[in-house]
């Protein structure tokens, strides 16, 4: 056997401790946990409670529409809001920097990080799904489970990645929630999260196409669509949200370069 397998199980189980370590601080800071997993519930109930029964401007249920929508904002909030916020305050304290004189590989921190972000999205997706079936009766069909599969992966990775590299432009760790809150919140109103933008100005309507929150959002919603056939994939949105993956993965190994030297 390679002496280099040993080596990279010791890794994988360093990594799988910073998983177990990142979710105990995860839960233990209520306020963290707070905005970043039970908003988005929070924000199901009301709005979902508000406009039952009601239709939107393109003829389905608003809670069809409005779940989808819902759990695009959930997505982004467990993981570009929360490892920006969260990556800026540990860059501005020394821990990254300290990082390198511990026996924890680069590579198996951030794959910690992403690790428990993604911990946190699954759950908080199975939680959303739950509300939206038991108390509005909005569910996937199995047709479209695949299409709803890939999205939700693609979505998670996608935020992820750009979630770490945005740090890079975050000037210190106070200025963090206010960054990423002006980068998401005015595109979530044009993206289609809240309600259906097709009485919106044609210009709003293209900026949005040009970013992944609205990609994210239409694919998921396209899934929900009880009009949709076949597997439930929306492929131009697809690939618009596998090129942010791309410009993430970018801007993550500019960050990750920038702290090493």
């Amino acid at each position: 056997m390679s002496a280099a397998v040993p080596s990279v199980r010791r890794d994988a189980g360093l990594m799988g401790w910073q998983v177990l370590y990142e979710q105990r601080a995860f839960w233990r800071n209520r306020a963290r946990a707070f905005f970043a997993f039970l908003m988005p519930i929070m924000f199901l109930v009301i709005f979902g409670s508000i406009y039952q029964g009601q239709t939107t401007g393109g003829g389905i249920a608003y809670n069809d529409y409005f779940v989808p929508g819902i759990l695009t904002y959930g997505i982004i909030a467990t993981t570009f809001i929360n490892i920006a916020i969260s990556t800026a305050i540990l860059r501005e304290s020394g821990v990254l920097k300290r990082m390198r004189g511990t026996p924890l590989p680069r590579w198996a921190y951030i794959g910690g990080r992403v690790g428990s972000a993604t911990l946190t999205t699954i759950v908080m997706t199975g939680l959303t799904l739950a509300i939206g079936r038991v108390a509005y009766g909005v569910h996937v069909r199995g047709a479209t489970l695949p299409g709803l599969v890939v999205a939700l992966a693609l979505g998670t990775a996608c935020f992820t990645t750009i979630g770490i590299g945005i740090v890079r432009w975050i000037p210190n760790a106070d200025a963090a929630p206010a960054v990423v809150n002006i980068a998401i919140l005015p595109l979530t109103f044009i993206s289609g999260v809240w309600f259906n933008t097709v009485h919106i100005s044609a210009w709003l309507r293209h900026l949005a196409d040009v970013f992944p929150i609205h990609a994210l959002a239409a694919a998921l919603q396209y899934a929900f669509d009880p009009r949709t056939h076949g597997a439930g994939f929306k492929g131009a949105e697809l690939a618009t949200l596998a090129i942010w993956f791309a410009v993430g993965i970018g801007m993550m190994v500019l960050f990750l370069r920038s702290e090493a030297e």
